[in-house]
């Protein structure tokens, strides 16, 4: 089961929220977090490039201790190879996103032809096509409904996972939880992400709950 965690410094406690993303970011990799996705895409492009620089500072640091957390910039490749990022997080195609083997292009032009590419996919559609594209996983959703908004459900999620000639991982998004994360894995699902699920719980404790009642 993967777990993947994205940042969003509004929910997160204390005044300076800058700061706190980083913490958390240390945090996580020493819970054992497998991707971290740096998602801060409001800040000007220097502040999260600053803000990338200290989030893999510590996981580097965090690998000193046997972490295998793997830290992804959300879309901008640039900001990636600056800091030395594991790889990036890509928007839907449908928002107007590069294709994942562009992105692996760019980063290998820089050398970095291991990093990771995951891609956000809201449909079958989209899946099949960041996988045709060389995506190395799909993140999935809404599953769950929250806030008004409903979900796709289960069932889509099985379909997803189910697809012919399946070859890239999908992780479930979207109101997923320690509660429900067991129907995901049932459904097919590689592992799951969230917010919330991680940075509104205590870590390592969320973490332990996923880890022992999903293989």
């Amino acid at each position: 089961m993967l777990l993947y965690a994205i940042t969003d410094r509004q929910q997160l406690p204390g005044g300076d929220k800058i700061a706190a993303v980083s913490k958390f970011v240390a945090a996580a990799s020493l819970a054992g977090i497998d991707y971290i996705q740096l998602r801060e895409k409001d800040l000007a492009p220097r502040q999260l490039e600053l803000l990338a620089c200290a989030c893999m500072e510590r996981v580097r640091q965090a690998r000193e201790q046997g972490s295998k957390t793997r830290l992804l910039v959300n879309s901008r490749c640039d900001i990636a190879m600056a800091c030395g990022a594991d790889g990036v997080h890509l928007r839907s195609r449908r928002s107007g996103e590069m294709p994942a083997g562009d992105a692996r292009a760019i980063l290998a032009m820089a050398g970095m032809a291991h990093a990771v590419i995951g891609a956000s996919c809201h449909s079958l559609e989209d899946v099949l096509l960041a996988e045709s594209e060389g995506a190395d996983f799909a993140v999935f959703g809404p599953v769950f409904g929250k806030a008004g908004m409903a979900g796709m459900g289960l069932e889509e999620l099985r379909r997803v996972c189910a697809r012919e000639r399946p070859g890239m991982q999908v992780l479930a998004l979207g109101g997923v939880s320690a509660a429900n994360a067991r129907d995901c894995a049932r459904a097919g699902a590689a592992g799951v992400a969230g917010i919330r699920l991680f940075q509104q719980s205590e870590l390592r404790g969320v973490v332990r709950s996923l880890r022992e009642g999903i293989p």
